[in-house]
């Protein structure tokens, strides 16, 4: 976010915490991307804010509040206010309990594997709309053939990720294997390393596909833990999975600090991959 929208954006969050009887005086950024990320104090709740434009908020409400009933490995909302998403000055705002981290460190992957088999098989228990997985390569598609929006990317290079998109897009979507409500994005980013164990955050990219295409976010070796994968489909989706994030940072509005240098550095992966 600009700074001016920070500063609304913080402001939104400590007003509406306030206005629902919770004590906060003060708030401390821990992320800003698309939404911004706070540490309300001294109530010590988690707030999400993103201007209301970009929000998807009452999905990711309504599937955090079924998938933690139904015992799944993902971060609950804040238990001491109605679970629901508040409207103030142009942001919506979500209230989220805070988990204090562990000391960082590599999560096992066997850990890892088992967290998200537990999340899979949770889902699967529930009936919600929402996109197909290659509604989001094909979301990539467009970006990657919008040469006003991806000035800077080579003619090469903005072939090799159209073909790769294309291909391997409709390789997966036709190999008919079962498919179900995934997370989207569990990549390490969106895992909390909590005192409960691994909680998964960030429900807002859900889709459905194979469950190899949320092993793809994964470290590799994690993979290797997680029952009856399907290696050849996982493989694909690693390489698809790589250029649909390295179509995003050619994105000219694209705010990731050195995403260009990852960008760069991606395409030589997925020729490498290809070749």
């Amino acid at each position: 976010m600009q700074a001016s929208e920070v500063r609304r954006a913080v402001a939104a969050a400590l007003s509406t915490a306030s206005s629902l009887g919770l004590a906060v005086d003060d708030a401390t950024v821990l992320h800003d991307s698309n939404k911004l990320t706070l540490r309300l104090l001294p109530c010590d709740v988690l707030a999400r804010v993103a201007p209301v434009a970009q929000q998807v908020a009452q999905f990711e409400v309504e599937l955090a509040r079924r998938l933690v009933a139904s015992g799944c490995p993902v971060a609950a909302l804040e238990p001491r206010v109605e679970p629901r998403v508040h409207e103030r000055d142009g942001f919506v705002v979500t209230l989220w309990t805070y988990y204090e981290p562990v000391t960082p460190g590599k999560v096992p992957p066997a850990d890892y594997a088992h967290a998200l088999k537990r999340l899979h098989t949770g889902m699967r228990t529930l009936d919600v709309p929402t996109p197909h997985f290659t509604d989001r390569v094909e979301q990539a598609q467009q970006l990657v053939a919008d040469r006003d929006r991806t000035p800077a990317l080579a003619d090469a290079d903005r072939e090799l990720l159209g073909d790769t998109l294309r291909s391997l897009g409709r390789a997966i979507g036709e190999r008919g294997g079962a498919e179900q409500l995934l997370h989207g994005e569990p990549h390490p980013g969106n895992v909390l390393t909590t005192r409960n164990g691994l909680l998964f955050i960030d429900l807002e990219t859900c889709c459905r596909g194979p469950v190899e295409f949320d092993l793809a976010h994964a470290p590799e070796e994690v993979g290797d833990h997680y029952p009856g994968v399907d290696h050849d489909m996982l493989r694909e989706c690693r390489i698809l999975v790589l250029a649909m994030i390295t179509a995003w940072r050619w994105d000219r509005d694209d705010q990731l600090p050195n995403g260009r240098r990852l960008g760069t550095q991606w395409l030589s992966q997925i020729r490498a991959a290809l070749g």
